[in-house]
């Protein structure tokens, strides 16, 4: 296997992994502070509910998409050092 493809799919695994884990602990996170509250407005307004849930998922996507890369960028220096 060419050192090029080893590197890259290793980044994929870690980036993968990474993300996995944040995602979760988002999930969980909006779960707890949000969850009663996200309820609420599902049952008395669907209109403001929808927009919001929308809102979540546009920021979770970008923030989390930031911190990754940010913690890959903290990580790759050290891997190179391997």
């Amino acid at each position: 296997m060419k050192p090029a493809f080893k590197t890259s799919i290793r980044q994929f695994v870690l980036e993968l992994l990474i993300y996995g884990v944040l995602v979760a602990g988002y999930y969980f996170l909006v779960l707890h502070f949000l969850g009663n509250w996200l309820h609420h407005l599902f049952q008395t307004e669907r209109r403001l509910y929808s927009g919001m849930a929308l809102g979540l998922i546009i920021a979770q996507g970008i923030f989390l998409e930031v911190l990754t890369r940010l913690l890959l960028a903290f990580i790759q220096p050290r891997m190179g050092d391997k």
